[in-house]
């Protein structure tokens, strides 16, 4: 991400010039808010046609490794479409890492700093000054702040309806430890020669297949997928682009993946190419159309009770192939688990307070838990 964000440096100044000769009734301004007793930074956009008298949709636009607010604003132009649908954009600043390198904390690492009390915290500040519709509130980043669009989603996911990650992926720490309350809708946009984030992953984080199949069987959408050929626009960008559709999940809930082919580690119709950028469609024209789909009170709704005084646990998590799940209440009536397609592998009745489970293979797994009618679903990465 460094050479991206020195090549972002260089030459996101004119675009940001060209931007304020065509933008100026538009607000733009910066703010800062104390979070976890740090002074933390961020950039707003209010379009023109935002009125104080309608609740409009939230934006949190997160940046990457080495990048900040501004670059990521400038780079990801989602200020025409909040012009158009009439939405609020904030782009937050992360913090320094031990390095000096801004970063968002997704990985478990530096863990003085809390990125996601930061996101709510900021959340809590913007509906004091603006009207906004807490039913539809939504996070999209690039790379490590794709990372952190899935934290939100898995540990802030009474307050974000559906994120969208580009570039991003998630480690076998977050998915162990997610603990999404509703069906989340989820956009992932990845390249298929991506040499920052690999597709096949790496260093713990999934494969990028791997990742869009645990939010597939989290959200128990249908597969095999409808897969969509993206019209192959510009022939001079080296990429063409797939587009795989699960729809009919949990309260109508989705997953959809783009996956670029020959695509690198970039933002598809981004004004500036760095790397290999596709330019056969514009991802953030995409997200937002699949974030306007969805309302966080329509997701909540018709979903099985997930209740955690049913004491659950898994462990180890992640496993080399064994595992125990073990629950402290007596009336659990059914154990099983599914793999990351949705296929049933194991059902146990009446499993009592602790069951193992041997040598299964790697991969991502869901593990369901029943006791009259409630649920309990817990993740389960192999490796």
């Amino acid at each position: 991400m460094k050479n991206v964000c020195r090549l972002l440096t260089s030459t996101l100044a004119c675009v940001g010039l060209l931007y304020s000769n065509i933008s100026t009734a538009q607000t733009e301004t910066e703010g800062n808010i104390t979070s976890g007793g740090l002074n933390r930074h961020f950039l707003l956009y209010i379009p023109e046609v935002y009125n104080a008298n309608e609740a409009v949709p939230l934006v949190i636009n997160l940046h990457g490794y080495t990048s900040n607010s501004l670059e990521q604003k400038l780079y990801t132009q989602f200020m025409p479409i909040a012009d158009s649908a009439n939405f609020i954009l904030v782009y937050p600043d992360g913090t320094l890492d031990s390095g000096g390198t801004t970063f968002w904390n997704s990985f478990g690492l530096d863990g003085g700093v809390d990125d996601v009390a930061f996101i709510s915290d900021l959340i809590d500040y913007l509906q004091t000054q603006y009207n906004i519709d807490s039913n539809c509130i939504y996070a999209t980043g690039m790379s490590n702040g794709g990372y952190m669009s899935y934290e939100l989603a898995c540990q802030l996911s009474d307050r974000i309806a559906a994120i969208a990650s580009v570039t991003g992926s998630m480690t076998s720490l977050q998915t162990g430890g997610c603990n999404q309350t509703h069906p989340t809708p989820v956009m992932q946009i990845h390249g298929t020669i991506d040499g920052t984030v690999p597709y096949e992953g790496n260093f713990g984080s999934l494969a990028i297949e791997s990742l869009v199949d645990f939010w597939v069987q989290f959200n128990q959408c249908d597969t095999p997928p409808v897969l969509e050929q993206v019209p192959n626009l510009s022939t001079t960008d080296n990429c063409t682009a797939e587009h795989y559709i699960y729809s009919n999940g949990l309260s109508n809930s989705s997953v959809e993946f783009y996956k670029i082919i020959g695509g690198d580690h970039s933002w598809p119709g981004a004004p500036i190419n760095i790397n290999t950028t596709n330019q056969d469609f514009n991802a953030s024209a995409e997200i937002w159309r699949f974030f306007s789909q969805y309302k966080l009170n329509e997701l909540q709704l018709g979903v099985p009770s997930i209740n955690p005084e049913l004491g659950v646990k898994i462990f180890p998590n992640p496993s080399q192939g064994s595992f125990v799940v073990s629950s402290n209440n007596q009336s659990v009536d059914r154990i099983e688990l599914f793999d990351s397609m949705g296929k049933l592998l194991l059902q146990v009745e009446k499993p009592g307070n602790n069951f193992t489970v041997n040598n299964q293979l790697p991969g991502c797994y869901v593990i369901k838990v029943s006791a009259g009618q409630s649920t309990r679903i817990l993740r389960l990465i192999i490796e």
